[in-house]
């Protein structure tokens, strides 16, 4: 892989904040700002293929199919281990398997969301009131 060096001014506070996130991770700000930029903007912004036929396949459900996966959520457990994870890699880094584990969750919280979000999307097009889920705990 070919690179290109940019220079990037950056405000002192948010220089900061990556160069302790560094020294945190043991890596250089440059890996960190990396990371930043590569997920904010990922090459392939097509679907991988077990997410698009999560998606598609909601197409086909009934109304009451729908609400289910709209309001599917993740277990508490879950989401706290992905918290506690997020703040750790934060803090003080992750081991491999602390990482595996994290990319792991957050790739069942990113297809919760998406077939959620698209769950909803098919009700409001079928003429139902949506707005009941953001309400809903």
């Amino acid at each position: 892989m070919s690179s290109q060096a940019v220079t990037l001014n950056l405000p002192g506070s948010v220089f900061a904040r990556y160069k302790r996130l560094a020294e945190r991770t043991h890596r250089t700000v440059e890996a960190e700002l990396v990371d930043v930029v590569s997920t904010a903007h990922p090459e392939d912004e097509t679907l991988p293929p077990d997410l698009e036929a999560a998606v598609t396949e909601l197409e086909t459900e009934d109304d009451e199919e729908l609400w289910r996966a709209a309001r599917n959520r993740l277990s508490v457990e879950t989401t706290e281990r992905l918290e506690a994870l997020h703040f750790k890699q934060r803090d003080r880094g992750l081991s491999d398997e602390e990482r595996s584990t994290l990319a792991r969750l957050l790739r069942n919280y990113e297809r919760n969301m998406l077939v959620r979000a698209r769950a909803a999307a098919l009700l409001k097009e079928r003429g139902h009131d949506v707005s009941v889920i953001l309400t809903e705990t």
